[in-house]
C-alpha cells in the first residue's frame, strides 16, 4: 500500500506524491524558546520525528527544516501584548537573547534524550531578518501589505483564500482580530502584523525600510521555509493550535508573494491534555520534560506518546505512563531474548508482521497500530523461542532485523545495542535520577543551614562528574555538561 497522509487542508487522506520524485521536503514549526520544553512539545516533535524516519525508511531523501522562534511571538495572537521572550527576560532580569539561547539549549537537550533526531537545518528567526524584510517588501509591492506608523500589516481582504485551512469565515476572522481592542491603524480587524515598530527600551530590534522594529511571528516561517525548501514544499507540520492564525497567515503571505501553492500536505498533531484541558505554559498546567525525566526514562515518554495517533489527543497521567513503561519493558525483554537466542530449527513467518507494520505506518503514520503489531510479533517470537525447536539462524536474524528496523530505526523505542545495557537501561536511569535527587536535597538542606561549604562541595563534585546545576526560583535544575 502506498503512503497516505491526512491533509488538514483537504480534510481527507491523500496519497503522498512529492513535488520532486524521491525527495520529500518537510517544514515543522519549532518552539518559541522562553521556557523549558513540556510534554506537549514532546508529542509534536516525537510525532514528526517518526514521520521523517518513516519517509527515510521508504527511501526518500528528506530535507527537514525546523525553526527556532527567538523573537516576534507576542503574548496575544491578535498582534497585541509583549514579546514572549522579552517578557521572560524581564521576569528573569536578563537579556532576551540570553533567554533564547538558554532555552534553546534546554530544548535540544530534552529532544536528544527523547531520541528525536536534529533537523537538517534549524534556522532562527533572528538569523533571518533580511529574508523576512525581503518578503514583506514583495508583499507591499504587490499591494498585499501596507505600512502605518512604522508597523506593516498584511491586508487579509487582498487574499480571497484566507481561512480555507482553519475553516474560519471572514466574520470569525474579524472577531478573532477584535478579541482585544484593535488598533485603529489597521484597515481591517483581521489584518495581521508583518513588522512591528519597536517601542523605546525594546532590546531586540533591527533597522528596516519602515524604521527600527522587529518581525511579526508569522513572517519567519514563510521566509525560512521558502529559502531552504523552495516556493512550494511537500509537508508542513505543527500543532492544531497553529492552524489559526499562524498557518493561515503563512499561506496568505506566501502565496500572495509567489502566486504558487505554498504547501502540498498540511499535517497537524493534536494536543496533550491534563484532565481534559489543553496543556500549555500559558495555562500553567504544563508538565516539564525535565521533571518527567526525573521519574521516567525518556524512552518511556517517547513510547507513551507514540501509543496515541498524532492526530488524537493524549491525556497525561503518571498511571498511564507507568502502564506504558511496563509494556515497553516487555518488548525490550523480547529483544534481549532474541539477541541472545541460540539457533535452532524452528520457523516463523515474519512477512505477515512486516506487511502489517508497513500498512499501519502508510495509513497516515498510525503508530498505535504499528506498536500493536510489534506486540503481536513479540508474542510470536517468545512462543517460538520457548518451543523445543527454537528458531533457525536465518529466522533469528530476520526477527532481529524487524526489531532493529521498526522498533529502533523507525519508532525509536527499542534499545538494540549491548544486550545487558539495554536490559538495565530503565533501572539504571531511574537510579541515576534518584541519586541526583538525593544529592540536590542534601545541598538544599545545607544551604538552608547556611553550610555553604558543603553546598559548594556538592555542586563542584557534580560538575567534575559532568553535571551542571542551575538554581532557579522553582528549584535547582540539572543537566549534562557539554564536554
Amino acid at each position: 500500500m502506498p503512503l497516505y497522509i491526512y491533509n488538514s487542508l483537504s480534510r481527507q487522506k491523500e496519497e503522498f506524491t512529492p513535488l520532486h520524485q524521491g525527495i520529500a521536503t518537510v517544514y515543522v514549526c519549532g518552539p518559541t524558546v522562553y521556557g523549558h520544553a513540556h510534554l506537549g512539545h514532546a508529542k509534536s516533535y516525537v510525532s514528526f520525528d517518526v514521520v521523517v524516519k518513516w519517509l527515510r525508511y521508504l527511501g526518500y531523501t528528506v530535507k527537514y527544516i525546523q525553526n527556532i522562534t527567538d523573537v516576534g511571538h507576542l503574548t496575544d495572537d491578535a498582534d497585541e501584548g509583549e514579546d514572549k521572550i522579552a517578557k521572560q527576560a524581564r521576569i528573569e532580569k536578563t537579556d532576551p537573547m540570553e533567554i533564547a539561547q538558554y532555552y534553546t539549549r534546554s530544548y535540544y537537550e530534552d529532544m536528544d534524550r527523547l531520541g528525536v533526531e536534529r533537523p537538517n537545518i534549524a534556522p532562527t528567526a533572528t538569523g533571518h531578518i533580511p529574508e523576512q524584510i525581503a518578503l514583506i517588501r514583495i508583499l507591499m509591492e504587490k499591494g498585499h501589505a501596507y505600512e502605518v506608523n512604522g508597523n506593516v500589516y498584511f491586508s487579509v481582504s487582498s487574499f480571497p483564500g484566507y481561512g480555507r485551512l482553519s475553516g474560519r469565515t471572514d466574520q470569525e476572522a474579524q472577531q478573532s482580530g477584535v478579541r482585544v481592542e484593535s488598533k485603529s491603524e489597521k484597515q481591517h480587524p483581521a489584518d495581521f502584523a508583518l513588522w512591528k515598530k519597536a517601542e523605546p527600551g525594546h532590546l531586540m530590534k533591527w533597522d528596516s525600510p519602515w524604521g527600527t522594529g522587529y518581525p511579526g511571528w508569522h513572517a519567519e516561517c514563510s521566509a525560512m521555509a521558502m529559502k531552504y525548501l523552495g516556493d512550494t514544499i511537500d509537508i508542513h507540520g505543527g500543532g492544531m493550535e497553529n492552524k489559526f492564525p499562524h498557518h493561515e497567515c503563512e499561506i496568505a503571505q506566501s502565496e500572495a508573494a509567489t502566486g504558487k501553492p505554498y504547501v502540498r500536505y498540511w499535517m497537524h498533531n493534536n494536543m496533550v491534555t491534563v484532565n481534559g484541558s489543553k496543556m500549555g505554559k500559558s495555562l500553567k498546567n504544563s508538565v516539564n520534560l525535565k521533571d518527567l525525566f526525573q521519574n521516567f526514562p525518556p524512552v518511556v515518554i517517547r513510547f507513551f506518546i507514540l501509543q496515541s495517533h498524532y492526530r488524537s489527543p493524549l491525556d497525561f497521567s503518571e498511571a498511564a505512563i507507568r502502564a506504558s513503561q511496563t509494556g515497553l519493558e516487555k518488548l525490550q525483554e523480547t529483544w534481549c531474548a532474541l539477541k541472545g537466542g541460540a539457533p535452532g530449527t524452528g520457523k516463523l513467518d515474519t512477512g505477515t508482521f512486516e506487511q502489517r507494520f508497513a500498512d499501519a505506518m502508510n495509513d497516515d503514520f498510525n503508530t498505535p497500530v504499528a506498536i500493536a503489531v510489534l506486540f503481536d510479533f513479540a508474542k510470536a517470537v517468545n512462543t517460538a523461542l520457548n518451543s523445543e525447536k527454537g528458531l533457525s539462524e536465518s529466522d533469528l536474524n530476520a526477527c532481529r532485523r524487524i526489531f532493529e528496523s521498526y522498533g529502533h530505526d523507525v519508532l525509536g523505542i527499542i534499545e538494540t545495542g549491548d544486550t545487558e545495557a539495554a536490559g538495565e537501561k530503565f533501572a539504571g536511569k531511574e537510579m541515576l535520577d534518584d541519586v541526583i535527587s538525593i544529592l540536590l536535597d542534601l545541598r538544599k538542606q545545607a544551604r538552608e543551614n547556611k553550610d555553604f561549604a558543603l553546598s559548594d562541595l556538592i555542586r563542584n563534585r557534580l560538575a567534575e562528574s559532568g553535571l551542571t546545576l542551575k538554581d532557579t526560583r522553582d528549584g535547582t535544575e540539572w543537566s549534562i555538561s557539554q564536554r
